[in-house]
């Protein structure tokens, strides 16, 4: 399946309304979903992809080298446990500000109250904002401006104290 027939699929799900839609071949699996809300408001579309199931074969002792490289960041990961992960809810290019022109919506310090815009994500000609669904102070920004993201991708660290 080639990027373009991924974009058709996209499309379809958005203006038919359908609220999901699976396809799996031999050896990809595409699962297409959208959020119903009230008509006439934006339908946010979730997309999720598989690879190719790594092969049975594989040597146990791998799996093993690559769960200890993770230790050194899991430290890190802990100094943020206290904060709450903004992620994106969809797959787009990360914008901070409406325009090249205009101040970011939100920068580190700032805070944000829930129903707030954070950010813009573009996808397929879109521009979705992204509202926060939380109050709290903005700690970091995780994403540089104008880059690609992905679905789950986290954005921002956000201090709900």
């Amino acid at each position: 399946m080639n990027l373009n027939e991924i974009q058709d699929l996209i499309k379809f799900v958005a203006k038919s309304g359908v609220s999901e839609v699976e396809i799996e071949q031999k050896d990809f699996k595409i699962i297409i979903k959208s959020e119903q809300k009230s008509k006439g408001a934006d339908q946010p579309i979730f997309v999720q992809a598989a690879a190719p199931a790594m092969p049975v074969a594989a040597p146990v002792a791998a799996p093993a080298a690559v769960a200890a490289a993770p230790a050194a960041p899991a430290a890190a990961a802990n100094d943020d446990s206290k904060y709450i992960t903004i992620k994106s809810p969809m797959i787009g290019t990360f914008y901070r500000s409406s325009g090249p022109d205009k101040d970011a919506f939100v920068n580190v310090g700032d805070s944000i109250s829930q129903g707030s815009t954070i950010c813009i994500i573009e996808a397929m000609k879109l521009f979705n904002e992204i509202e926060s669904e939380f109050s709290g102070r903005i700690v970091k920004v995780l994403v540089d401006d104008a880059s690609p993201v992905e679905y789950d991708q986290p954005l921002f660290l956000v201090d709900p104290a």
